[in-house]
């Protein structure tokens, strides 16, 4: 990879865009490749204590802006392209990937054929761990990379001819992408990220990068929601089915290796019957079949065994915060759900804990659609429902003026912040039963994100707030 990064850059202009986790690993491997005519750093922050001196650093609010002196810029996912600085690019030669690149670019157009590449709004970090740990039990040489935690270019040098790569893609990473990689998965597009993109079809574009740029001997894993439109799909497509059937598949629709289906906890694929074993695992919720038919479906064309892939699923340990359970206290069940950040979490995170009484809704207010939202808290007229911050005061809002119907509107709570909703449930959740936080919203400018949300509602939990 070292030598493929330094052709890429030898006597160019290099400038790194964001100096996070990504830019940092960045600024390693074009250091190890180097060969480069300038290298420096723009972010917003003021300059990095830990960078060179000699190594230019733009800040402060106009920093995109020092693009236009470069020959190539490595974008980091978590900055967004301002406007006129992608247009300036994009008038240069009309081709932005001439300009504009990044780790998970440059990884692909080397890896890609080694690479089974996972995006979707909900249930990427599921199936990309699940699929890791599968594998990995089975004897396989694979990695974990991508949105994940864990930089491309941190696993490179661990790549041989026959490692696989299990990579979570985020909408951010997928952008400006312009290779994908050969076993492509999509779990599910839901209304996320508008306050980025402005648009629901631009936010969808970003997650067709994953599969539009394939070859006819690739393989892509879609959710039958979301099929591509005719022929925009170039690897072979296989639909997933999800248990929303109203009946079991039969017959010639129970099975096949043109799709597979889901019907509760029974995976039909390749004309074989797969029962999932859900009570022996850690995961909770039958939403979690959706996530582990995906992997199965991989892992049965690695030539995974039934036997060898149940026991590898039963020592598999689900990632935090997502329906974490996190303990009784006070005679009160709490589980952590703080991944949740659209309709749909929330509505699972219901169906999952049957016997919850209390639900947490609220955070930063992207302007997303929440009717779907209200429209399933009808189906539990005795749940307390105690909403906080900005998205938690515009539901209480339009429930009050657009839901006249709405059953007892009374177990509706309005408060302030996470700690006074957690305070108000141990009054409000009876004992035995249990009290879920699932915002259904993001946490940014409350909490640092999702993670730092869960681990504050569960420290809240734990010290009886």
């Amino acid at each position: 990879m070292i030598q493929t990064l330094r052709n890429r850059i030898v006597g160019k202009r290099v400038l790194i865009l964001g100096f996070g986790r990504e830019g940092r690993s960045t600024y390693q491997a074009l250091k190890a490749a180097g060969g480069y005519a300038g290298l420096a750093v723009a972010d917003q922050s003021p300059r990095d204590s830990s960078l060179e001196p000699e190594i230019p650093w733009f800040a402060g609010a106009d920093h995109q802006k020092a693009a236009a002196d470069f020959d190539l810029i490595f974008k980091s996912p978590g900055v967004v392209l301002d406007k006129g600085v992608e247009e300036a690019l994009r008038k240069r030669l009309g081709d932005i990937s001439l300009y504009l690149t990044s780790q998970t670019q440059e990884f692909f157009s080397r890896y890609r054929d080694q690479i089974i590449g996972i995006t979707g709004t909900k249930g990427k970090s599921t199936t990309t761990t699940l699929l890791f740990h599968i594998l990995k039990e089975n004897g396989f040489p694979c990695l974990l990379a991508g949105n994940i935690g864990i930089p491309v270019f941190d696993v490179a040098g661990q790549m041989n001819e026959d490692t696989l790569v299990v990579c979570e893609l985020s909408c951010h990473q997928l952008e400006y992408m312009t290779v994908s990689p050969r076993t492509a998965i999509l779990t599910n597009i839901h209304e996320e990220h508008l306050d980025h993109y402005g648009s629901m079809e631009k936010y969808v574009a970003s997650k067709k990068q994953v599969y539009l740029h394939q070859r006819p001997e690739d393989v892509f894993f879609c959710n039958s929601e979301d099929l591509p439109a005719a022929g925009e799909a170039c690897g072979k497509l296989i639909p997933v089915y999800g248990m929303w059937f109203d009946k079991k598949p039969a017959g010639d629709d129970a099975s096949g290796e043109n799709a597979i289906k889901i019907w509760h906890k029974t995976i039909f694929y390749d004309s074989g019957i797969y029962r999932i074993p859900l009570e022996q695992t850690r995961l909770v919720g039958e939403h979690n079949c959706f996530d582990i038919g995906i992997a199965y479906a991989v892992c049965r064309k690695q030539g995974i065994s039934d036997q060898d892939f149940t026991r590898a699923l039963c020592t598999y340990e689900p990632l935090p915060h997502r329906l974490q359970y996190v303990g009784c206290f006070g005679g009160i069940k709490y589980y952590d759900d703080s991944i949740s950040t659209i309709c749909d979490t929330a509505i699972q995170a219901l169906h999952s804990v049957e016997d919850a009484d209390t639900i947490l809704i609220g955070g930063m207010d992207r302007g997303i659609d929440y009717e779907e939202l209200i429209r399933a808290l009808y189906r539990y007229p005795k749940l307390h429902v105690i909403l906080m911050e900005a998205t938690g005061r515009r539901i209480d809002q339009e429930i009050r003026a657009d839901y006249q119907d709405f059953p007892n509107p009374g177990r509706l709570y309005l408060t302030e912040h996470l700690e006074d909703a957690v305070k108000l449930a141990a009054e409000k959740t009876r004992p035995g039963r249990s009290c879920v936080l699932s915002p259904a919203a993001a946490s940014y400018g409350i909490f640092k994100n999702f993670e730092e949300r869960g681990e504050a509602f569960q420290e809240l939990v734990k010290n009886g707030v």
